[in-house]
């Protein structure tokens, strides 16, 4: 059985063999934020105003692709730019987010204007120095005291060789250093998927226009992002032609993921959620005072500047019952606090039809992000409606939940990237609905 440390030299070895650029710890100079030794550009600090439409450009720079080759049309897969756009929170407030758009050098070979894909990262961490888009210009990021491998990178490029322009957002507060990341917020992390595609067509010598058809990518985190992206671009971005969303592994049910997720191998993700609930409603602070105990209130500070790497060492098979005052798990809180578990039932993906064609994947064997909940997405869109393509990826326990979760990315991705061009290209996708009571 693998150990927590052969599970992260195994990530760090697939990074390298896709090419990484390591960042030596950084000292902060003139002011400027420092993330467990990592310098956070300055471009991520956002200003003190914001434009009001959404989705509208803030500021962008040249973004340097690590793994970059030259070609005779420009260097492969493409140019990218760093974009800061502005966006909207669950609370309606405006908040800056940032991300990269990638413009491919390939030429798209399918009917109309070129597409755009917005990849949805999946779960990176909550500081800032582990932001999709700097995984982007450095693959793997080695600070004083953290570990982030851009593992969204593989995606982006298999989706760039196709002639489809990519881009990739940070989410809210990832990145950008004037707040926490809200994680698993399913509203701020729609907001800024859909506000995503908005920046990369204002963006001043983008090939993609309000004609061009959008689909969406994401995994684990990410597929909750693109899940409920999908449920609310009629209302939030009906500007948007969406032509389809891949949401895999997607926490929909918050209740069920942080019961799987407890002591498992990501179990500092619970820090995460704590941290993002906080910040998106401060009414709940003093519940949580009052029902954590010194050792969780400084897990959920060490926390929310960690990458997954980080965590998967510090935290693994961590147990929220050493966290709380009275030995009880988060899960039992939350169920015995109406406040909370309000909060979390909000947080649930399925209550909306989805207006356009959607692909739902999950690994039968996942534990961590259970597959059962994200099954249950499927036959409550199933049930409302929608165009529905669900996908069990069938795999045997591999001993591990950190495997069972991310072995259906990389078997699946191909499948997934392939079902997303054909919705792209304007085929149909048809809907299994009918035959999802037979399948695991």
């Amino acid at each position: 059985m693998p150990t927590p440390a052969r599970i992260l030299a195994a990530a760090v070895t697939t990074a390298a063999c896709l090419g990484t650029t390591a960042l030596p710890a950084a000292a902060g100079q003139n002011g400027a934020v420092v993330s467990r030794g990592v310098t956070i550009p300055a471009f991520y600090t956002p200003p003190d105003t914001l434009p009001s439409a959404d989705g509208a450009l803030v500021r962008s720079e040249p973004l340097h692709l690590a793994l970059s080759l030259p070609g005779l049309d420009g260097p492969l897969p493409g140019t990218a730019t760093r974009l800061m756009y502005k966006s909207t929170d669950s609370n309606g407030a405006p908040v800056a987010v940032t991300g990269a758009y990638v413009e491919p050098s390939a030429a798209w070979r399918g009917g109309g204007p070129r597409p755009l894909v917005v990849l949805a990262p999946g779960t990176m961490g909550q500081g800032d120095q582990c932001a999709a888009s700097l995984g982007l210009e450095h693959p793997l990021v080695i600070g004083a005291g953290t570990l982030s491998v851009g593992y969204e990178d593989l995606a982006a490029y298999r989706l760039l060789a196709r002639g489809i322009a990519v881009v990739v957002t940070d989410y809210a507060g990832l990145g950008t250093t004037d707040r926490l990341h809200t994680y698993v917020n399913r509203v701020d992390e729609a907001h800024a998927v859909l506000d995503a595609a908005r920046a990369a067509r204002a963006l001043p010598g983008s090939s993609v226009t309000a004609a061009s058809p959008v689909a969406l990518y994401g995994y684990s985190q990410g597929g909750g992002a693109t899940a409920a992206a999908a449920e609310l671009q009629p209302s939030y971005a009906p500007d948007v032609r969406l032509a389809g969303t891949y949401a895999g592994a997607p926490p929909a049910d918050l209740v069920e993921v942080t019961k799987a997720i407890d002591g498992s191998d990501l179990a500092g993700a619970l820090g995460w959620s704590v941290n993002g609930f906080l910040q998106s409603d401060p009414e709940l602070r003093p519940i949580a005072e009052s029902h954590l105990n010194a050792t969780g209130k400084a897990a959920l500070k060490d926390l929310s500047t960690m990458c997954v790497g980080d965590a998967l060492l510090a935290y693994n098979s961590a147990r929220s019952t050493a966290w709380t005052t009275d030995g009880r798990s988060l899960s039992e809180i939350i169920a015995a606090e109406p406040r909370l578990k309000a909060f979390l039932d909000d947080q649930r993906i399925g209550t909306l039809k989805p207006a356009s064609p959607v692909r739902v994947a999950t690994g039968t064997a996942d534990d961590l992000v259970p597959h059962r909940q994200a099954r249950d997405l499927a036959v409550a869109w199933c049930a409302k409606g929608a165009d529905v393509t669900y996908k069990p990826v069938v795999l045997p326990d591999l001993g591990r939940s950190i495997i069972n979760h991310v072995t259906p990315l990389l078997t699946d991705q191909g499948a997934a990237i392939s079902w997303l061009t054909d919705r792209l290209e304007g085929e149909r996708a048809g809907s299994n609905c009918a035959s999802l009571p037979l399948r695991p």
